[in-house]
């Protein structure tokens, strides 16, 4: 792709008033949402799309997920580090770029955006349930057994809090018992 096709890609998928060049071979997208940058290396012959996604210190419990993401769900974007941040960032060489390629990698890249932290979290809260039923079973105890410890816990103040209402207490029990159940059959 050439720059005047990058910029023409640019302007066919976002609002041209939102896109901006800010220097030869590098455009800024700034939606009321997110600011894409676009930049084309200093031959021209890589583009690197970034958007920043979060801090590096909101990002930190979620590092190992954020990886595992790279790894098995981002496709052609990944997740990177940078000057604190937490960037969602696609390169490509830009002869064999297209225009289609172009553009499902921005649509990822501010899906990954729109996402931030809910799908490393859930898979963090899954991970943890699965050691939660393996310790269990290690344990000998049962669904239920584990659910009435889960809920003694609650009693006692050593999960969620104690001045935290029956109907909100009520609703994370049924949540956990929920992910538990889904789960149990699963560890071994």
């Amino acid at each position: 792709m050439t720059p005047e096709e990058i910029a023409s890609t640019l302007t066919e998928i976002f609002e041209p008033a939102t896109v901006q060049a800010i220097a030869p071979g590098s455009w800024q997208v700034e939606t009321s949402e997110f600011r894409l940058l676009v930049l084309l290396s200093d031959d021209q012959s890589w583009l690197r799309l970034l958007l920043p996604i979060m801090s590096a210190e909101a990002a930190q419990p979620f590092i190992e997920q954020l990886l595992a993401a790279n790894f098995d769900d981002t496709q052609e974007v990944r997740y990177a580090l940078q000057q604190g941040v937490v960037w969602g960032v696609f390169q490509h060489r830009t002869e064999s770029l297209v225009r289609a390629d172009l553009a499902d990698a921005i649509a990822r890249l501010v899906s990954l955006y729109q996402a931030g932290l809910n799908d490393v979290f859930s898979q963090l809260v899954e991970s943890r349930m699965r050691q939660i039923i393996f310790a269990a079973k290690q344990q000998g105890l049962t669904l239920e057994a584990t659910l009435q410890n889960l809920d003694r816990f609650y009693e006692e103040g050593i999960l969620g809090d104690m001045e935290q209402g029956a109907q909100s207490r009520e609703e994370t029990l049924t949540a956990w018992r929920r992910q538990l159940e889904r789960l149990w059959q699963e560890v071994e």
